[in-house]
């Protein structure tokens, strides 16, 4: 019997075998047969990849927790490059899927996997069509919205908003959508807002996206992102409750570490009194074994504390401290040094080492890091600053130097050698010290003298190894190594090849080490090296002042119209006029000495009088002559105009007409972006209309004052032209070459008839945001204000769940702002009952009435354009 009934179920799973071959027969078997061989064949492989690969591209990701954290993981192209082969593998099972099992219902699941595969190796249109195709050919609607929704991250990739915006909207009109969706939908929805900058609508988000999960890692990183908004917030106490959540589920120690040490921020350190206590917290934490990754951040946090104290002294210590902590974290390195150079701008106006502090931090970034670019912008006025700074002192001192006899020359690198020589072994002495002064000093790894200034062993003591080292130098100078080397006594004067050091001889200001940790071995340059920088030759002196008169030109301009530093500004260009009384650049240099003094109220008249008296047909001085000139835009596109109508003059040969076009719009316009080819111009008619003379004397002026490439390099040619008395090239008709270089700049529309375009947009939909603008004094003193529309909004809006927050737009104005409003209309409503109903003391009723609304989008143009005026008049027009 029992036979009988074995022999039956192997018959019947022999014929279920051999009916169900065929991939197009639509029986019940043929069904089973291939949904269950694609589900647990195929199409499990192919998922298995991508799961895997999404497991490198977590685990790849180094989270920056100083910033609030993304709500997807950012996508390496680095990791995508190393598991090619993943993606090449789930590619190819997904299509077996599809070919060999056409009648199962793993299909659609199976082009999705092909979609997803394109989508991370950044083929974005084929996977955007691919999910497109689902959502009108799949029966499945498991898969429609999971295809739907990638297809959504992807527009937001790309930035395609309007796209995205017309995916979102059919989604919310979906039914039956799963839950493991509904939390893919609400995370997307969040990358949605955190791309376009809307922070406030990125919380509801991500609270709807915890309704659908049960994925305790998950969960924990949620709610950490959650806390880092709110303490950003200023909401201390929504913020403590979200770190403390995210210490469940079992997160890792680093994310535990940081919700630990912010949460205890937010609740405590803050707003302590009791100084002692919080510094005690910090000390615990650095002495913990278990943070001995962190210590860097440990530091860098009490660094902060300190400097909010005002102890910007401390502050620096600490800074540098963290800097010098090993960690594996990059990112923080790059803050610390991006904190050190705000510092030295903001708080000791020290620009040299605010550029190098710049330096240091953007090698510790990524390019794709979100301040990357920020940084990188604002490092290239302080390359210009350090450029020309150190070319003026390094010049200065070594032509000083020149005046010197060859024996007080001899003298003084021999004595600066000497200095330096006795200041490394000073710097290695100290470092051999290495006394355990304080906590926050580098702690001692061994027992013993641990390497101190007693050390008898030659590798423990830096002091010895500094004397060997400048011995060594002393001896055999700087040269690379042979395998001759041993020698008897040989110095550096009988070496031929000695490599020239460029030190500076001159002491210069202490420049930061990138990575505050170099080795304390140094050597030093020998003295002929050094003496052969000293400009002895003439020729050499006359190039280096050359290149000073510029340096001192280039930081008046830097230091006035980049660094808003405008007495510093006055000093270099005074310098500039009073060592170079015959600069071509004094008429420029009188102008920003005029705009300077004006704004430090500093005698400005006495620069307009000098630019009249000794310039007066300057177009710097018709500029500060007519100040109700027309300018901006305005003035570059009629002058553009004007331009490109005398140019044609000029090209039929009509110069006087010409002439007097060029002349009138010098006048009209004198500092626009057409201005050097105005002038060139009109120097191109004097050579058709006077002296050869007089032309070659106009160009070599030009040539000394022009900016433009393009048209100084035509105005070389010119002046090469004429160069050996060819007075027939005068002649010549103008060829392309001259008239690509004398191309008129003009803007693309006429802003006197057409008014350019806003950078603002009319998107009434979006979320709003309330605006009060004021001045520093009553934003710093704004604690009663901020009380009072607190209880304003609990009687009026209890239903809102408004906040308030103040931000600086500039140095002078600050603007109150009160968010969020779904839209435009409810933001509207809000400032009706403000101006009908509040009212406080400390507010003044036209500080009142200049209040506005703005959308989150025209908020994040507002912030960086800081022009109210600008947006009022958009805001006039549209609301």
């Amino acid at each position: 019997m029992q036979k009988s009934i074995l022999f039956f179920l192997f018959s019947t799973l022999l014929l279920l075998s051999l009916t169900a071959c065929s991939s197009q027969k639509d029986s019940f078997t043929n069904r089973l047969y291939h949904n269950t061989t694609a589900r647990f064949n195929a199409y499990y492989y192919a998922n298995e990849k991508i799961l895997e690969l999404e497991d490198k591209i977590r685990e790849d990701h180094q989270e920056d927790y100083s910033q609030v954290l993304p709500v997807f993981y950012p996508v390496d192209s680095s990791t995508i490059e190393a598991n090619e082969a993943l993606l090449k593998e789930a590619r190819e099972m997904a299509s077996k899927a599809i070919d060999w099992h056409k009648i199962s219902k793993w299909v659609d699941p199976s082009y999705f996997l092909i979609g997803k595969a394109d989508y991370y190796k950044g083929q974005f249109e084929e996977a955007q069509n691919t999910f497109k195709y689902l959502n009108v050919n799949s029966g499945q609607d498991e898969v429609r919205h999971q295809a739907l929704i990638q297809l959504l991250k992807s527009f937001i990739d790309l930035d395609q908003f309007e796209d995205a915006n017309f995916v979102i909207d059919y989604l919310s009109k979906e039914t039956s959508i799963s839950k493991e969706n509904k939390n893919f939908l609400y995370k997307t929805l969040a990358y949605y807002y955190e791309k376009r900058g809307e922070t406030d609508m990125i919380v509801p988000s991500l609270f709807k996206a915890l309704e659908f999960t049960n994925d305790k890692a998950e969960i924990s990183r949620m709610h950490f992102m959650l806390g880092q908004m709110y303490q950003n917030a200023g909401l201390d106490a929504f913020a403590y409750e979200y770190y403390q959540k995210a210490l469940t589920g079992s997160p890792n120690y680093e994310r535990t570490f940081f919700a630990q040490l912010y949460s205890q921020q937010v609740a405590e350190l803050e707003k302590s009194k009791d100084l002692k206590r919080v510094r005690d917290y910090y000390d615990e934490l650095y002495k913990d074994n278990k943070n001995i990754d962190f210590r860097d951040v440990i530091l860098f946090e009490k660094g902060r504390f300190e400097k909010k104290q005002g102890n910007l002294e401390d502050a620096i210590r600490l800074y540098t401290l963290a800097a010098k902590e090993p960690g594996e974290n990059e990112r923080q390195k790059g803050y610390i040094y991006q904190e050190l150079s705000e510092i030295y701008l903001n708080e000791k106006e020290d620009f040299l080492k605010t550029k190098y502090y710049l330096d240091s931090a953007l090698s510790k970034f990524k390019e794709t890091d979100r301040n990357y670019s920020n940084l990188a912008s604002k490092k290239e006025v302080f390359d210009q600053y350090a450029k020309n700074y150190e070319l003026l002192t390094t010049n200065d001192s070594l032509i000083r130097l020149s005046q010197l006899s060859p024996e007080e020359q001899e003298k003084y690198v021999s004595g600066y050698l000497a200095k330096e020589e006795e200041r490394l072994i000073l710097e290695a002495e100290l470092a051999s010290e290495k006394e355990n002064t304080g906590l926050f000093e580098n702690l001692l790894a061994f027992g013993g003298t641990g390497g101190s200034a007693a050390s008898t062993f030659y590798w423990d003591n830096p002091t010895a190894i500094q004397r060997g080292a400048l011995e060594f130098s002393r001896v055999w100078g700087s040269r690379p190594l042979s395998d001759n080397w041993r020698r008897s006594s040989r110095s550096f004067q009988d070496d031929d090849s000695i490599e020239s050091l460029s030190s500076p001889i001159s002491a210069t200001e202490e420049i930061p080490d990138d990575s505050l940790d170099s080795s304390p071995i140094s050597t030093l340059p020998d003295k002929a090296s050094l003496l052969s920088q000293i400009p002895n030759e003439p020729e050499t002196r006359e190039m280096m002042e050359d290149e000073m008169e510029d340096a001192y030109f280039n930081l008046g301009k830097i230091l006035y119209f980049d660094l808003k530093q405008p007495d510093k500004s006055i000093g270099y260009l005074e310098s500039l006029i009073q060592k170079f009384p015959d600069t071509p650049k004094k008429p420029e240099a009188y102008y920003t000495l005029y705009l300077a003094s004006a704004e430090i109220n500093a005698n400005p008249d006495k620069y307009f009088q000098l630019l009249n008296v000794e310039f007066p047909n300057s177009q710097f001085t018709k500029s500060i002559n007519n100040p109700d000139q027309v300018s901006g835009s305005q003035a570059n596109f009629e002058s553009g105009e004007n331009y490109k109508v005398a140019y044609v003059y000029f090209q039929n040969r009509e110069y006087t007409s010409a002439k007097e076009i060029v002349r009138e719009t010098l006048n009209k316009y004198p500092l626009t972006k057409n201005t050097d080819r105005l002038l060139l111009l009109d120097i191109m008619i004097s050579g058709k209309l006077e002296t050869l003379d007089t032309y070659k004397e106009r160009l070599q002026g030009y040539l000394q004052q022009a900016k433009d490439e393009k048209l100084l390099a035509f105005a070389e040619d010119l002046l090469k032209a004429v160069s050996g008395e060819e007075e027939n090239v005068m002649e010549t008709d103008p060829d392309e070459s001259q008239d690509e270089a004398m191309a008129a700049e003009t803007e693309e529309e006429d802003p006197a008839g057409t008014p350019s375009e806003s950078p603002y947009k009319d998107n009434k939909g979006q979320t709003h945001i309330f605006i009060l603008p004021m001045d520093k004094d009553l934003a710093d003193n704004a604690g009663d204000l901020t009380a009072a529309l607190e209880s304003f909004h609990t009687e009026n809006f209890s239903n809102e769940r408004l906040r308030t927050g103040t931000i600086a737009i500039s140095k002078e104005i600050s603007i109150l702002i009160i968010s969020p409003f779904p839209n435009a209309d409810r933001s509207i409503k809000y400032k009706e009952t403000f101006l009908n109903s509040f009212n406080n003391d400390s507010l003044p009723e036209e500080i009142k009435n200049s209040s506005f609304v703005i959308s989150i989008e025209n908020f994040q143009q507002l912030n960086k354009r800081k022009n109210i005026d600008e947006y009022r008049s958009f805001y006039e027009n549209n609301y």
